[in-house]
């Protein structure tokens, strides 16, 4: 017969919320404050509080937590792609303006495809989510009024208009769009061209790209769509084909800062000099942008910004208190470098 297993010590049994206090010299409740509230402690007792559950390996008992406050400290965030960095620092962002409050982060993509979205913001109100945070303004039918009954704080990203759902933390990407036809415009370059994902914030760049050329008489842009999410491969694809033209462009704006890096590397191949024969302009300003060669002009999004922004309203929204703004435009800047 196998032998009969010992029953644990009570050293190695787990640990639970008193055997903190105790070890701390602190209350159950200042334990507690510690889990959930660590900015109301004074920070010498937070450090005592922190060293006894690291001492002792104390797992809170979170089901237990929410089911007494109706709270399940845990924000969702759904962006669609986490495939490159572009949605990255909003992320970033948003975690570091919850982490302080006891908040963690569920993170949930949708490949750009509405009915994914819907599913999970579904999933995630099925498990008693605090807020949710959506990446844009356009969602599939039912997700608007799915949310409002709920009463979740809601706050939308990377994009602006009238009518949010609940909250709206962003920038418009048909004026950016603008803004880029007029930047290269005033450069003096023309024809243009435009390549872009198939998703409604590129299409709200495509706009105001062509607005911002009608408006310089500029005549018809060039367009090269691609599949979102993007890729560097797919950006010089599109910039191969619209070199194909009869009248090629002069510049190119690209919906983010992969694609225009793939543009620059293939006009590298074909031996096109940027910009002296082709101009090249990319959104975002990720990282890459000013590490290239040449370094990208590009239009840069305060996407840190956005999430510490869309993390100090949900937890204005969770204290229960109203938002100071509903709206908030965080805008945008041309960031002018050597390819444009």
């Amino acid at each position: 017969m196998p032998p009969r297993q010992r029953p644990r010590s009570s050293a190695a049994a787990a640990a639970r919320m008193e055997d903190v206090a105790r070890a701390a010299g602190v209350s159950m409740i200042t334990v507690s404050r510690a889990l959930n509230a660590p900015d109301k402690l004074a920070a010498a007792t937070l450090a005592r509080v922190r060293a006894a559950i690291d001492s002792l390996r104390y797992v809170p008992n979170l089901t237990a937590g929410s089911l007494a406050s109706r709270r399940s400290r845990i924000v969702a965030a759904i962006v669609p792609t986490i495939s490159n960095s572009i949605f990255s620092e909003t992320v970033d962002g948003l975690a570091q303006a919850l982490a302080p409050r006891g908040y963690q982060l569920l993170l949930g993509q949708t490949h750009y495809r509405a009915d994914e979205e819907a599913a999970l913001v579904d999933a995630f109100l099925g498990r008693r989510v605090d807020g949710i945070v959506l990446t844009g303004l356009a969602h599939a039918r039912g997700v608007r009024a799915g949310l409002q009954r709920a009463g979740v704080p809601v706050v939308e990203t990377w994009d602006l208009g009238p009518r949010p759902i609940d909250m709206l933390v962003g920038f418009s990407n048909a004026a950016a769009g603008e803004a880029a036809a007029r930047y290269l415009a005033g450069k003096g370059y023309g024809p243009l061209g435009f390549i872009g994902g198939d998703d409604d914030r590129s299409a709200a760049r495509l706009a105001g790209f062509r607005a911002g050329a009608k408006a310089c008489r500029l005549g018809d842009i060039a367009v090269a769509t691609v599949t979102s999410p993007s890729t560097l491969d797919e950006g010089a694809a599109a910039l191969a084909a619209l070199m194909q033209r009869a009248d090629p462009p002069r510049a190119v704006f690209c919906t983010n800062d992969m694609l225009a890096a793939g543009a620059v590397f293939e006009c590298r191949r074909r031996r096109i000099a940027v910009p002296a024969k082709v101009a090249v302009m990319g959104f975002a300003d990720l990282p890459i942008a000013a590490g290239m060669e040449p370094a990208l002009t590009t239009i840069q999004v305060r996407s840190g910004e956005m999430g510490q922004r869309v993390g100090a309203m949900l937890l204005r929204r969770l204290d229960g208190l109203a938002p100071e703004q509903r709206i908030v435009d965080v805008g945008f800047a041309v960031v002018e470098r050597a390819s444009a």
